[in-house]
Order: structure tokens, then C-alpha cells, then sequence
């Protein structure tokens, strides 16, 4: 049961260490540049991590209650020992949560500054958190801190257990750089995908930039960290290890076996490098790596299960810094043609083929961090406190397990289902015209002739059209051709609320011919109203198609006028009062 809930827990942590990070640069860039598309940018992503938050809060709570029920010995002996880490993650959780509030909802009530500054205990509560967290998780790999009196503990020194274990610093890193790689090539894949369908605009290069990068920056570094994660495994682990490779017995020179099954005795099947696995653990090709020999049969973990898993995540992993490092070496190609004097706007446009491994890529290293954890925890069996106390001590022995495990896989899977159909509502918000048009220098002279949709500085003459719904400065919402959604009201059923004309002789609405210039499209709101008629486009004596002709629109209030400087996402100040029934 508790696997279960940390594979849907952990890529959620993963959001809550890195997407902070991520939103507060989009918002430092636009205090420091002053481009409007750098707040809508990061205002966007703060509705998706509140909404990760709350789903991360419901997990997190069934992970806390399962600690108490499916292990109730395992807490009543070693809780002094490791009760302090989950101590200080609970304030960290509360601190992230009040300043979460402040941040998402103070966008219109606090200055930019002041602002950007509630984010920062946003990330830092999210990066201590999940420290605390890991420190327990780095204790239970290698206990220190205590003295074991008839099987509890004594003598109790709990930072010293938590903190001064020497597995803690490299596990936590590891997973503090998978982190930024999960939540990097995630966040990346949606705006891959949307590069790949023909939505080229300057937000989805831009969110692409921001999210790809990091995650590119932090897959290579991920190789290092790994490596020396490996070798505090080699040393204070050795039948991980051994279980991790297949290797039966302590060998001098040991060969490192890639794919492959282990048959009990050896690896079949694998394609053998020798030396490497002592060159690898020790940094020396003779050093002695112990093998699964030391200890008896029913003190090693299941094999299989550790070394597909771990080759998963090394495979998986070794892909996506190879994934990352085409990216930063295409960008600074790219730059360095601009500092020559050179370079055009398909110079800086990614390949295809980048972008279809980016797509791939977010799936592909969530896989790597479960099996990445699948190896940390399988890997320590039987033993839940390593070399100390075994799963079968620890666990419950309450009936009903099967039961419970199906009634969580459904809560899990209906859980799922809100947060797509929530992520769905959030990306199908209308951009703000800010967002949709080009920067003056976004191209070098010369670069590009056409004029981009949305761009205010597009000369009147070069419109498609007054209230087509291109232009910046009509009020109306840029939008992008869809062959279902375009031109109507979501939900509408294909019978859109549009301004019609009214014949002001014969009291009826007006139908412009439908020829090649069609009818203007009813103006959309900012993305506040999940794209809803913009009511502030509303004039007396219309008629709202959709409805009967019968119905005309009698009176619109405003209560106050729309604010120049007011965001987009909110909804200007006007009320429809009613609407007369003519008889």
C-alpha cells in the first residue's frame, strides 16, 4: 500500500522542490527585463503548482497515516530517533502553505517586489521539506545516533542520527537534482508538444526555454551526483550493491554486466566490460567489491527487481543528459551566430527530432525516478532499518490489506482524474494579448517581415480585420484557428453567443452574409473567464445569437471601468443586469 502512495507522492515532491524555483525566475526575468510575458508566464504556472500543491497535501496526508497504521512497531521503537525529521517538515509544510496563499492570490495586491519576495520561502520550504524527509529515509539506510537496548532505542541523539549520516548529504542531492529533472522535462514536454502542432508563439518558445534548460543543466550533473551516490553505496552498502549488479560472489576486478538476467549464481545473457564495476565503486580497476556471499540467503534482497531497476534509472538517465546536452549545445551555437552578426529566426527554431525526445522525455524520467526509489528501497530488504530491524518486525499484522490497497488504487485513480481535468482548464485559459506578440528585438534586422499575431505594434492597416480578435488593442483575445473551439462558447454546443446587429425597424437581428470575409467573432475574456463572452463587449439593443430572437439585451452595468493596468486574468467590472422578454 505504501509503495503505491510514494510513487504517486514522489513526482508531486518533485514539483514541490523544483516548480517554485522555476516560477519565481519567469517572475524575476520581468522585474528585471519589465516584458509583460514573463508575469503572465509565471502567474500561469502559479495556478498549476498551487493545484499540485493541493494534490501533493491529500498524499502526503495518506503517506502520514499509513506510517502510523502499516508500521505501528517500526514507530514505537525508533520514533525518538527519527520523530524530529517529520517535526521539522511539518512546519516547513505549514510555512509553504501560508506563504503559497499570499503568493498565488496577492498577484493585484501586493507590489512586484513584494510579491517576488513571499515566493522565496515558497522554494525554500519546498527544498527544506523534502531535506527532512530524506534525512529519515538516509537514517533508515544506514542507522546511527542510538544505542539498541532490548530492541529499542536508547541514548538517542537525533540530529546526529538524521544529520551527521553520511548517506543523507549524497541521497538527498541526488534526489534535490532528480527533482528539477522530473519537474524540467515535464513541464518542457507540454510546451514540445505544442512547438511539434504548429503553436510556435513566443510564450511556448519562452516556457520551453525556461523549463527545458533547467532540466538540461541538471540531467549531466545527475551523472556525477549518481556516481558519488554509488560510492557511498559501495562502502556503507555493499550487499545493495551487490544485488544492484548480480554480483554472486566478493571479486577482485569485478566485471560490470549491462542488461542481462541473474540466474542465482551469475548474470546470463548481459554483455560483460571487465574491471569496470571496481573501476566505477572504488575508482580503481583491482580494488575487491563484495559480493552477495557476505550474507546468507535470507538477508539479500531480490535481485532482479534492484538491478532492472536500477539499469532502468541509469539507462533512462544516461538519455536524458544526453537529451539535455543537444540542447545547450544548440543554444549556444545559436548565440554565438548572434554575437558574429549572423543567425535568423529559423536558426534558433529546435529540430523536430530535439523536440520529439523532449516529448518523450517527461514520462520517460518519472520512470527513472521510481525505479531510482524502487532501488534505494527494495535494495535495503529485508531490513527496514538496515542491519537492524526487518520489514516482517515492523509491519502491522492487521487483516485487510487487500482491501484497503484496491479502495486507495481507486481514490488514486479518481484523483488523477480531477488533477487532469484541472491541468486541462488551466491550459485551455485564453493568453493575454502580452503574451501572443513578438519583442521588437526578438529578431535582427531584417529577420522577419510578417507581423505576429497579437503584437501591439502592428500598424492598423496590416490587421485582419476590427474585432477579428487578432489585434491588441481592440480589447479582444488572440487566438489560434480550432476546428472545434474557434469562433464559439466552450460547452455552447456549436451555438456560440455572438453580437448580432439589431434591425432597429423590423426588431430583428441582422445576419451579415456569410461570404469570405465571415462576421466577426464575439470577443473573448481574459483567461479569468475560462473563455466566456466577454461582457464588457456587450451593448444595449444587441441580441445574443443562440437565443431566441425574441430575447435583446436590455441593460448593461458597470460598476466601474476596466483598469488599464489591470491583468487580463480578471474580470473587468461589469454586470449584466437582465434581459427583457419581448412578447
Amino acid at each position: 500500500m505504501q509503495a503505491l502512495s510514494l510513487a504517486v507522492h514522489i513526482p508531486l515532491v518533485c514539483f514541490g522542490i523544483a516548480f517554485p524555483v522555476l516560477v519565481l525566475f519567469a517572475e524575476y526575468r520581468y522585474l528585471r527585463t519589465g516584458d509583460e510575458l514573463y508575469r503572465v508566464l509565471a502567474r500561469r504556472w502559479s495556478r498549476v503548482m498551487l493545484a499540485l500543491f493541493a494534490v501533493g497535501v491529500v498524499t502526503g496526508t495518506i503517506l502520514s497515516f499509513e506510517l502510523g497504521t502499516l508500521w505501528p512497531q517500526w514507530i514505537a521503537d525508533f520514533g525518538n530517533v527519527f520523530g524530529l525529521g517529520f517535526t521539522l517538515e511539518g512546519f516547513s509544510f505549514f510555512i509553504e502553505a501560508i506563504f503559497l496563499g499570499i503568493y498565488a492570490y496577492g498577484w493585484e495586491r501586493l507590489s512586484p517586489r513584494a510579491h517576488f519576495a513571499c515566493g522565496i520561502p515558497v522554494a525554500i520550504a519546498g527544498v527544506a521539506g523534502s531535506l527532512f524527509v530524506i534525512s529519515v529515509n538516509g537514517w533508515m539506510n544506514h542507522p546511527s545516533g542510538f544505542t539498541l537496548r532490548d530492541g529499542r532505542a536508547v541514548d538517542v541523539h537525533p540530529w546526529q542520527a538524521l544529520f551527521g549520516n553520511p548517506l543523507f548529504w549524497s541521497e538527498y542531492v541526488h534526489m534535490y537534482f532528480a527533482a528539477f529533472i522530473v519537474c524540467g522535462f515535464l513541464v518542457a514536454t507540454v510546451y514540445a508538444w505544442a512547438l511539434l502542432r504548429g503553436r510556435r508563439g513566443r510564450y511556448e518558445r519562452t516556457a520551453l526555454s525556461i523549463s527545458l534548460g533547467s532540466a538540461s543543466v541538471a540531467a549531466p550533473l545527475q551523472v556525477i551526483v549518481g556516481d558519488w551516490a554509488a560510492r557511498d553505496v559501495a562502502v556503507y552498502q555493499p550487499v545493495k550493491l551487490a544485488a544492484m549488479e548480480g554480483l554472486a560472489t566478493t571479486t577482485k576486478g569485478a566485471a560490470e554486466h549491462l542488461l542481462g538476467w541473474y540466474n542465482g549464481h551469475a548474470v546470463v545473457w548481459g554483455v560483460e566490460i571487465p574491471r569496470l564495476l571496481s573501476l566505477l565503486a572504488f575508482h580503481n580497476p583491482d580494488a575487491t567489491v563484495r559480493g552477495l556471499d557476505i550474507v546468507p540467503l535470507a538477508d539479500q534482497p531480490p535481485v532482479n527487481v534492484v538491478r532492472l531497476s536500477f539499469q532502468a534509472m541509469v539507462g533512462i538517465g544516461t538519455l536524458l543528459a544526453v537529451i539535455g546536452l543537444a540542447y545547450l549545445a544548440l543554444r549556444l551555437r545559436h548565440r554565438a551566430r548572434l554575437a558574429r552578426g549572423g543567425g535568423s529566426p529559423e536558426s534558433r527554431e529546435l529540430p523536430r527530432w530535439l523536440l520529439a525526445a523532449v516529448v518523450a522525455a517527461g514520462p520517460l524520467s518519472v520512470v527513472a525516478l521510481i525505479a531510482g526509489w524502487i532501488t534505494t528501497e527494495v535494495g535495503r530488504q529485508p531490513w527496514i532499518v538496515y542491519d537492524v530491524m526487518r520489514v516482517s518486525d515492523a509491519v502491522t499484522g492487521a487483516s485487510g490489506i487487500p482491501i484497503g490497497y484496491g479502495t486507495l488504487a481507486v481514490v488514486y485513480l479518481i484523483l488523477a482524474g480531477l488533477v487532469a481535468a484541472i491541468l486541462r482548464r488551466l491550459a485551455r485559459i485564453p493568453l493575454p494579448a502580452a503574451a501572443q506578440g513578438e519583442r521588437a528585438d526578438s529578431y535582427p534586422p531584417g529577420g522577419r517581415t510578417e507581423y505576429p499575431r497579437g503584437a501591439s505594434s502592428v500598424p492598423p492597416d496590416a490587421r485582419p480585420g476590427e474585432g477579428q480578435g487578432y489585434g491588441a488593442d481592440n480589447g479582444l483575445r488572440p487566438r489560434r484557428a480550432h476546428p472545434r473551439r474557434d469562433g464559439r462558447v466552450h460547452r455552447a454546443g456549436g451555438r456560440g453567443l455572438r453580437r448580432r446587429p439589431l434591425d432597429a425597424a423590423g426588431g430583428r437581428a441582422e445576419y451579415p452574409a456569410r461570404a469570405a470575409d465571415a462576421r466577426p467573432r464575439q470577443a473573448r475574456d481574459g483567461p479569468g473567464l475560462g473563455s466566456q463572452p466577454r461582457l464588457a463587449d456587450l451593448r444595449a439593443g444587441t441580441v445574443l445569437d443562440g437565443l431566441s430572437s425574441r430575447v435583446r439585451l436590455d441593460h448593461v452595468n458597470a460598476s466601474h471601468p476596466a483598469d488599464g493596468r489591470r491583468d487580463r486574468d480578471h474580470l473587468p467590472g461589469h454586470r449584466l443586469r437582465a434581459a427583457r422578454h419581448y412578447h
